[in-house]
């Protein structure tokens, strides 16, 4: 393994379930919804929920999210997509002079409760009312302020201060102060009692829409109406004997695919420290090329998911590799995006990889009137160039950096595992697997190794889509890593622990049916396990 490997942090484990999640008190309640006799998508509605209201700067009912269950009854695999898409109001003409990163402009239709119910309606065992509990005391009795949350509360004082109700509720709080929202309580109570559906089409949905509208919003009632989750099947390939499976287009889980089928045409153990993180760096430059191109809704635009995923394809691409000199730099990544990754295992074998998020820290900072809802600002994840696979529609659905992979083995569950951070997902997701599959790190080691990401021009998430060329390092690294890289060309950018892109979490299932759990230490995130 290309540094020497290090753990901060026990191993969790547990033969009854597990769960990862990027805040202790949300992976604490899937905990509890386990011990309770919930399954694994009882807990993961519950952590859900629950981070949706202790994690407010990085996903919320105001935003979207993606779902992969495995039911290990009958081996089904399903995929719930909740990404909302861009209001009908919302078409290239009106953004001709470019999309804003905040405020009322930047909201699109928020999809996320939709997945989350549609997921317990189909695999849950528990009551709704009973998973959305936590939640509301969260809200009700107030989570405390850590110097995580602090940081970007900061960071963001411009984006929350524009809107008095967030700045009211999310500025100003010193280190263990208890942030609560009793709108949101109020908001949660009804969505215990009505369903999701009062989000949507209900009398919440009128009390949001209006929140919305008030707002200079430009998602409407006949928006929210018109939205339901989509139930998909995953997509996979083999990587060394195992299966990888991962969430399918809107959902760019394609690209940590297409890279690890890259990556496979080398013998990574066999390389220097500096020529494997070389060929995984090589490896993402070439499949985000095919990701500008083909990434998109496919009820709008074709993905070529049988090219795009074929050996040829990646035969064709790991030719070009040249393990001693970089490809040229074509500088993504103008934003970190902020995401909340979570993971469950249950001790039937059940298991959940998920991911939500409102975009960007505080997402647009307007939350929508009384309802306590902070909204996303995922508007800006677009395109307005005519010809782009990612180009604004009224009804689209953005091409979304979010992912949830699932590993299988001699078709058993194997693991999951996931991470925050926009561009960086696949590439950090790309690392940790290979650190596990490749070099048979534990969830723990594996997490805690040092990380890089890689930045090309014209392909950040954000608008406006620019980049800075620059292969982002932590200095963990060995020098004589460092040194190598950069004598293969690659422009380094030398910093300490990354935090917005490396917030992984982990769950490996062992033979024997005890799950092994890690938890990244560069950000709140906890795992648990009994």
């Amino acid at each position: 393994m290309y540094p020497t490997p290090r753990s901060h942090r026990p191993l969790i484990m547990g033969r009854n379930g597990a769960v990862g999640a990027n805040h202790p008190m949300a992976a604490q309640a899937g905990v509890d919804i386990l011990r309770a006799g919930g399954n694994a998508v009882d807990a993961s509605v519950a952590v859900a929920l629950a981070l949706s209201v202790c994690e407010p700067m990085m996903s919320g009912l105001g935003g979207d999210g993606f779902y992969h269950v495995f039911m290990a009854g009958n081996g089904e695999a399903t995929v719930f997509n909740g990404s909302g898409p861009a209001p009908k109001a919302a078409t290239p003409e009106r953004y001709r002079g470019g999309i804003p990163i905040d405020g009322p402009l930047s909201v699109s239709v928020p999809g996320g409760l939709a997945a989350v119910a549609l997921m317990h309606e189909r695999h849950g065992r528990l009551s709704w009312a009973q998973l959305v509990e936590p939640a509301i005391v969260l809200a009700t009795d107030g989570f405390a302020a850590t110097h995580g949350y602090r940081r970007f509360a900061a960071e963001n004082r411009a984006r929350l201060a524009a809107d008095p109700r967030s700045a009211r509720v999310f500025l100003d709080h010193a280190l263990a102060d208890l942030i609560v929202q009793p709108e949101l309580a109020r908001t949660l109570e009804e969505i215990a009692a009505d369903g999701a559906e009062t989000f949507y089409r209900g009398k919440l949905a009128q009390r949001l829409a209006r929140g919305m509208r008030d707002a200079g919003i430009l998602v409407a009632d006949e928006d929210l109406a018109a939205f339901a989750g989509e139930v998909q099947a995953p997509i996979a390939i083999t990587y060394r004997g195992f299966e990888v499976r991962q969430t399918p287009p809107n959902s760019t889980g394609f690209v940590m695919l297409e890279m690890l089928k890259v990556a496979e045409h080398f013998d990574l153990k066999k390389l220097s420290a500096a020529e494997c993180v070389h060929v995984l760096v090589e490896a993402k430059k070439l499949a985000f090329h095919d990701r500008e191109n083909y990434g998109s809704d496919p009820r709008f635009e074709t993905v070529p998911l049988d090219l795009l995923l074929s050996d040829d394809h990646a035969s064709e691409l790991a030719a070009r590799i040249d393990l001693n000199r970089a490809g040229r730099a074509e500088p993504p990544m103008a934003a970190a995006g902020d995401t909340t990754y979570f993971c469950v295992i249950d001790g039937e074998g059940n298991a959940v990889s998920g991911i939500q998020s409102i975009n960007s820290a505080f997402g647009s900072g307007v939350t929508a009137g009384d309802t306590g809802v902070l909204m996303n600002n995922r508007m800006a994840y677009w395109h307005v160039g005519a010809g782009h696979a990612n180009r604004l529609a009224p009804g689209k659905r953005v091409r979304h950096t979010m992912n949830a992979p699932m590993v299988f083995c001699d078709g058993r569950l194997w693991g999951v595992l996931g991470t925050p951070g926009a561009d960086n997902q696949v590439q950090v997701n790309l690392q940790a697997l290979v650190a596990m599959l490749d070099f048979d790190a534990d969830p723990q080691t594996a997490l805690e190794l040092p990380r890089w990401t890689s930045s090309q021009a014209g392909q950040g998430a954000n608008w406006p889509h620019d980049g800075d060329g620059a292969l982002t390092i932590e200095s963990d690294f060995p020098d004589e890593v460092l040194s190598g890289l950069e004598r293969r060309g690659h422009v380094l950018k030398r910093v300490g622990h990354l935090e917005g892109p490396c917030a992984m979490q982990a769950i490996r299932l062992m033979p024997n049916g005890v799950c092994v759990a890690g938890s990244d230490t560069r950000r709140d995130g906890w795992a648990c396990a009994y």
